[in-house]
């Protein structure tokens, strides 16, 4: 065939976060998940299993997603105050390492 060998570099998966809509890798980006118990639960490892939603680790985007209520919208569940507020306690004390 004589063609020349390309090398493909795999490129790093993204997703786009719910609050700013920026598009961002994968590891950059928090994963919020809902267990197949429904539950709403913040998965660092990105491994946890159940439907995932990709938002920034800050206050500013959490707070956007909330007011858009996209979070909800990705997650197809209703999602209740304290929800919020321990996803945003649970990104602050994540930020401070």
């Amino acid at each position: 065939m004589g063609g020349k060998a390309v090398h493909h570099m795999k490129k790093p998966p993204v997703r786009q976060c719910v609050g700013c809509s920026a598009k961002k890798d994968k590891k950059e980006l928090i994963r919020i998940i809902r267990t197949p118990e429904a539950e709403i639960v913040v998965d660092f490892t990105g491994k946890k299993n159940g439907r995932g939603a990709y938002i920034c680790n800050s206050t500013d985007c959490l707070n956007l997603a909330r007011k858009r209520k996209s979070l909800e919208r990705s997650l197809n569940v209703p999602i209740p105050a304290e929800v919020y507020q321990e996803l945003a306690k649970e990104m602050v004390q994540h930020e401070d390492g």
